[in-house]
């Protein structure tokens, strides 16, 4: 029985590359994705010509409706899920000193970065615990992306910082309550990654990876490094571990002189 899971922003950038890194793993995937269609349907192609199931699934995960029907989609087409990785997140539409800064870009970025996330584990957890273990006796995992803004400020962008920091408990606590259920949750903490949402900052960044020496490994990360990471968890390789932050970022969470 092929394993089946199920990416939240998993059209593009790093859900991109969970998904696609996913299915080389031989696990089936439903790939959620807000708004952009076409590029669903590209990494759809993608993972079915692997050999793989994918399901596309339109859901903005801030709407408890959408959060709802994404979830009885994805257990009316497979009966089941063994990983949720809960990666769908927005940076500001603009970056504004938090002197300055509105309700309304708070809002939108908590909305969709935290309290989606956190309700949709939530619903998740209450069918996964239901569920039963599979034919190996393995129990489903989450894992949820969160990013070094979780503890780095950036004084530019604080409702984006604000939602990460929110999202390293939120991982303590569902992996507090879901240990007894044999359901581990864990914590990616990608870097400076190389996707459209980094575009913008290009410059910036090759600066201080290349020049500054931001962090000890001198390259832009890539969304299959992350994918990598789910991978290593999606297949059981930390069956004892559990609220587990895994850094991917090239070292940059080091203090070094």
């Amino acid at each position: 029985m092929s394993r089946v899971a199920l990416v939240t922003g998993g059209s593009r950038g790093i859900g991109r590359g969970i998904v696609l890194s996913l299915a080389h793993a031989g696990h089936d995937v439903v790939v959620n994705y807000a708004g952009n269609v076409d590029a669903a349907k590209e990494v759809v192609a993608e993972v079915e010509s692997l050999g793989r199931r994918a399901l596309p699934v339109q859901a903005d995960v801030s709407v408890a409706e959408d959060r709802a029907r994404l979830l009885d989609e994805t257990w009316a087409a497979f009966g089941r899920l063994d990983l949720l990785v809960s990666n769908a997140g927005v940076a500001p539409k603009v970056r504004a000193d938090i002197l300055e800064a509105d309700e309304e870009s708070f809002d939108r970025v908590i909305g969709i970065n935290l309290k989606g996330p956190y309700f949709l584990i939530q619903s998740a957890a209450n069918r996964l615990i239901a569920q039963p273990s599979d034919e190996a006796g393995t129990r489903p995992k989450i894992v949820i992306i969160s990013s070094n803004s979780a503890y780095t400020a950036s004084t530019n962008r604080g409702d984006y910082c604000v939602s990460k920091a929110g999202l390293a408990m939120t991982t303590q606590l569902f992996a507090a309550r879901l240990a007894e259920h044999g359901i581990n949750v864990y914590e990616i903490r990608p870097g400076i990654i190389a996707t459209d949402m980094t575009d913008a900052v290009t410059a910036k960044y090759d600066d201080l990876i290349f020049h500054k020496g931001i962090q000890p490994i001198r390259r832009w990360g890539r969304p299959d490094d992350v994918g990598r990471a789910v991978v290593a968890i999606a297949t059981d390789l930390f069956p004892h571990s559990t609220g587990q932050v895994i850094d991917v970022d090239g070292g940059f969470h080091m203090k070094t002189l």
